[in-house]
């Protein structure tokens, strides 16, 4: 059987992204079944992880699956010294899906090579973080009802973001300009800069997040400072606190502006925003259920819409 992994957002093509929103959508509206009645989902998470690790298990609960896994990897045997390699082998003969969170950059990949059980990967380091990138794309393309023609505008730590990096490359499919708010440290990395300048991907840099950025966004796309990716702390406290948006930053820009963010926020996003209509990002997690959904059905080659017509 062929490995259907998802470990990388350039695992899919364009037309498996569409798909898989579309999939996404058809699980809003008919989110509890059992079409996985039998399976096992396993769910891995050698990294912390909240919204990601509950989203992954509802998702699996809902769609009828026994779950197993942890979400502390210091009570399993990985700290008597068991490698990655015969914790995935182990974890193979009980499930029939591994959702897996890594501190490591590659480690799921790496996890697809030595197990036929599809994973899907759960972030890896500053890497990827596939599952999170289709709710984001569902998330936008529910509110702006297009994926073609719109502003993304990605602020606060593009280096370490992996949620920015993926949703990066999963929009190169389609139209979409971009502005990248950072601070030098904390600034886009060379490879996706250059990525978009090989394939003619417009795109600004700027140190400030000014009115007229914030005033021609479609999208806002706020990110975490992650001090868990620093390993100079004097760092992290220099650049943590440079980019904040509050509810009077939006009052001259689009009316269908939304603002996203992964989760969770520290002090980037000011809770005045939580009453604004431009405020997206708690309906944005929970459409991490639906999208979380159709991927797990997708790495079994499970279509429930081939015998619903709605």
């Amino acid at each position: 059987m062929a490995n259907t992994s998802i470990v990388s957002i350039n695992d899919l093509t364009k037309a498996e992204i569409l798909d898989l929103l579309d999939l996404a959508s058809y699980f809003e509206k008919h989110t509890n079944s059992k079409i996985l009645d039998g399976r096992v989902v396993a769910t891995l998470f050698f990294e912390p992880s909240t919204r990601t690790r509950l989203s992954f298990e509802t998702a699996a609960s809902r769609l009828g699956a026994r779950v197993i896994g942890f979400s502390d990897p210091s009570a399993t045997s990985t700290s008597k010294g068991e490698t990655l390699k015969d914790t995935i082998k182990m974890v193979s003969n009980y499930a029939d899906v591994i959702v897996m969170r890594h501190y490591l950059e590659g480690a799921a990949r790496y996890a697809s090579e030595v197990t036929d059980v599809p994973i899907i990967n759960a972030g890896d380091g500053a890497h990827q973080h596939p599952s999170q990138t289709m709710l984001d794309l569902y998330s936008i393309f529910k509110t702006q009802g297009r994926l073609d023609d719109i502003t993304v505008t990605m602020v606060g730590d593009l280096k370490y973001g992996r949620t920015v990096h993926s949703l990066l490359m999963a929009l190169s499919h389609f139209r979409v300009k971009f502005n990248f708010v950072a601070c030098d440290e904390l600034r886009m990395p060379k490879e996706f800069r250059d990525f978009c300048d090989a394939n003619g991907i417009e795109y600004k840099e700027s140190k400030d997040f000014s009115p007229e950025i914030i005033n021609e966004s479609d999208i806002i796309y706020m990110t975490r400072v992650q001090r868990e990716r620093f390993t100079d702390l004097l760092e992290y406290e220099r650049v943590k606190d440079l980019y904040n948006l509050n509810a009077a930053m939006l009052e001259n820009s689009k009316p269908t502006v939304k603002v996203l963010h992964p989760l969770p926020r520290v002090g980037e996003i000011s809770q005045d925003v939580d009453d604004s209509p431009k405020a997206y990002y708690f309906q944005q997690a929970k459409n991490g259920l639906y999208a979380r959904q159709a991927l797990i059905c997708r790495v079994l080659g499970i279509d429930p819409r081939k015998d619903n017509n709605d």
